[in-house]
């Protein structure tokens, strides 16, 4: 016979043993049991709810039982099946086996009076302390966990975009906080059972009682004394042998609801926090002296009033002790660290994308002082995936003692490209043309632009923005920049992996374009310097399918990425050029290239094993960078974009030759430009 399977098959033993006890739970209801096996169910049902009490009080966590809910109803349904089988065999034979006899007879100690008592104490300390409580702390836990969760997705959200945590981490913090709710819900309702058993046990004690006395004297002819003694000895004693577990139950129920999570368990928790104190020892054991001098009785007083003052001593040598041995195991790690061949390793990681700041500025980051820095950065990541097609690695936010305290750094794999200073409670205003003077504040430049701006103060904001200025708060200045620099040296972070995780999500909509494309024709290498291509250029990247097909279409023809960069761009030619129309119409005002020069510089286009080059005199090239610059200061002063128009084998080395100069000059191709446009001519580079 094959084993039973967990998965994909048969269930386990583990699982067929659970759903047979069940079963056999409901079963128990109506088939009447032996005495003796009866016996060894309530001794059974004792060690249950021990082994749960002691669970509860050793776990660290709620979610390390996350199983108590359902072992709540399953332990309540088999207290219901063992006082139906104990009523039975009382009402019937007058007997229910040694432990209920048992039971009865020492707790009574002869007297139902007393037994009856002590019965109906344990179940108010069950019903109306321990279940009332629970019940409520329940239903209010599974409340506040509910409406935190939104704030705790958050966290693991801001958390990941930091790179504090992976992928994988964030994945099972959110399936922890899943199952934290889940498990709160549960217990909302898992309370009810508690305390529906706790008045069953009372109704079923009446119930025994008042049947067992009829029963005895007209069925068994026992006088209404005997009657009296023999049923309520054994009532009792079946209630308090079921109760008694209720009553364990109840507690390990009390204590999972109330228990925060922490590190250590209940125990370690109890010592650590109320006895981890020595001044509240002694302060104890000083009251406990005082009551025993003003009359009290002055042994056990002064005896525990010793006893503190011993524990308070004792552990305040322990503190000491712990605080010594955890300096030098802190010292013995640093030096184990540095000894370590992999703290050297460690050091080696570089991460993407960093933004350091003075500790000025770390206020713009704290949440708890109103910062919202963290949120515009997920923004950030966001808006590059919409206008760029990129996914921007996580940005590791961090402070720099080392910096002016109002500064702050960008930094691209360790390397610092660009930074700026702010000023702190005021903010940066920018004129729409001349600024006159009349906005008075502390002259700077603008960091993304390098426009010229001024800081202001916070009454003074109404007032510029009345004038025209555009004023904005800190956290934009930085995000602002922040931006710009991603878009600038969006190529320098693009990839391999980046790439992999682009081609593997088109892969999962187009497939056959990715597996006609990749390995066949292009490496991922190819594929990754051709979009970062792209991307130095402002080129979206965002149509990938567009791009892979066009590639996939050429790459049989040739290679080389700078040729598949420009069939590419020509794929994309409506995203490209749509920017740079003059608003409102289809038209794109252009500075073009003399036919001449494009033909010098055509003819100076050199090809070689290794690629091509362009080999133009330095002297000529200065000329037609100044008659560039010339050009484009003349177009932007006449409020447009400059945009060059120039033939397609010619754009790609122009481009090259003028951005240095114009960084941002944007270089067009005719072929980018589709038969709808209008296109004027504004300034011609001779």
């Amino acid at each position: 016979m094959a084993a039973p399977q967990t998965k994909n098959g048969a269930i386990s033993y583990t699982d067929l043993a659970v759903a047979v006890a069940i079963l056999a739970t409901v079963i128990m209801m109506i088939i009447p049991l032996n005495p003796v096996f009866l016996d060894m169910l309530l001794i059974f049902n004792i060690t249950i709810a021990m082994l749960v009490l002691l669970a509860t009080m050793f776990v660290e966590g709620a979610l390390e039982i996350s199983v108590f809910p359902t072992l709540l109803l399953i332990t309540t349904l088999f207290r219901l099946a063992l006082n139906v089988s104990s009523t039975r065999l009382v009402l019937l034979e007058g007997y229910a086996g040694q432990v209920i006899e048992r039971f009865g007879s020492f707790v009574l100690g002869g007297s139902p009076i007393v037994g009856f008592i002590v019965f109906v104490i344990l179940v108010i300390i069950q019903f109306i302390v321990i279940t009332k409580g629970a019940e409520r702390v329940a239903e209010v836990a599974a409340r506040f966990t509910l409406d935190a969760m939104p704030g705790k997705q958050m966290a693991i959200d801001a958390d990941l975009n930091q790179g504090m945590i992976n992928e994988a981490e964030a994945k099972k913090r959110r399936r922890d906080i899943q199952r934290e709710a889940d498990f709160y819900g549960a217990m909302d309702g898992a309370t009810k059972f508690v305390k529906g058993d706790a008045i069953a046990g009372i109704v079923i004690l009446i119930v025994n009682i008042l049947g067992g006395f009829f029963i005895g004297v007209l069925q068994k002819n026992l006088s209404v004394s005997q009657a009296a003694m023999k049923y309520t000895i054994l009532t009792v004693g079946d209630g308090l042998v079921t109760q008694i577990p209720a009553l364990l139950i109840s507690t390990a129920t009390g204590i999972i609801v109330t228990r925060a999570a922490s590190d250590s368990n209940l125990g370690q928790d109890l010592t650590g926090q109320l006895f981890g104190r020595p001044r509240i020892l002694y302060i104890g054991a000083g009251v406990l002296a005082l009551l025993g001098v003003i009359g009290l009785p002055p042994f056990p007083l002064f005896t525990m009033s010793a006893f503190l003052a011993f524990l308070g001593y004792q552990m305040t040598r322990v503190k000491a002790a712990t605080a010594v041995a955890e300096i030098e195991k802190a010292q013995e790690q640093e030096i184990e660290e540095i000894k370590k061949p992999e703290n050297v390793i460690s050091l080696l990681n570089v991460d993407p994308l960093e933004l350091e700041m003075g500790y000025a500025l770390i206020p713009l980051v704290d949440t708890q002082q109103g910062g919202d820095l963290l949120d515009r950065v997920i923004m950030i990541r966001r808006q590059c995936a919409l206008e760029l097609g990129l996914v921007v690695p996580p940005i590791r936010l961090r402070d720099n003692m080392q910096l002016k305290p109002n500064a702050y750094s960008i930094k691209i794999k360790g390397v610092e490209v660009a930074g700026g200073e702010l000023v702190p409670d005021h903010y940066l205003a920018m004129a729409p043309g001349f600024d006159d003077g009349s906005i008075p504040g502390i002259d700077t430049k603008e960091p993304a632009f390098g426009l010229p701006a001024k800081w202001i103060t916070a009454q003074m904001r109404d007032q510029a923005e009345l004038a025209g200025f555009t004023v904005v708060d800190p956290p934009s200045v930085i995000a602002t920049h922040l931006t710009e620099v991603i878009k600038t040296h969006a190529h320098e972070i693009l990839g391999r992996q980046d790439v992999q995780t682009l081609v593997d999500h088109v892969k999962q909509t187009h497939p056959a374009v990715v597996s006609e494309l990749i390995p066949d024709l292009l490496s991922l290498g190819d594929v990754q310097k051709i979009l970062a291509g792209l991307l130095k250029e402002r080129v979206p990247i965002r149509d990938l399918v567009t791009i892979m097909e066009t590639l996939a279409d050429h790459a049989r023809i040739t290679k080389d990425p700078d040729v598949l960069i420009e069939y590419a761009r020509q794929a994309l030619a409506r995203q490209i050029v749509k920017p740079y129309l003059v608003p409102g119409t289809n038209e794109l005002a252009v500075i073009s290239l003399d036919p001449s020069l494009e033909n010098r510089i055509r003819e100076a286009i050199q090809q070689t094993e290794q690629g091509t080059y362009l080999a133009i005199d330095p002297m000529e090239a200065q000329q037609i960078l100044s008659a560039l610059s010339s050009e484009v200061e003349r177009v932007s002063q006449m409020g447009y974009q400059p945009v060059v128009l120039c033939a397609p084998i010619v754009r790609l080395y122009f481009k090259r030759m003028t951005e240095r100069v114009v960084p941002h000059l944007v270089v067009l191709s005719y072929n980018e430009i589709g038969t709808q446009l209008q296109v004027q001519t504004i300034g011609m580079v001779k």
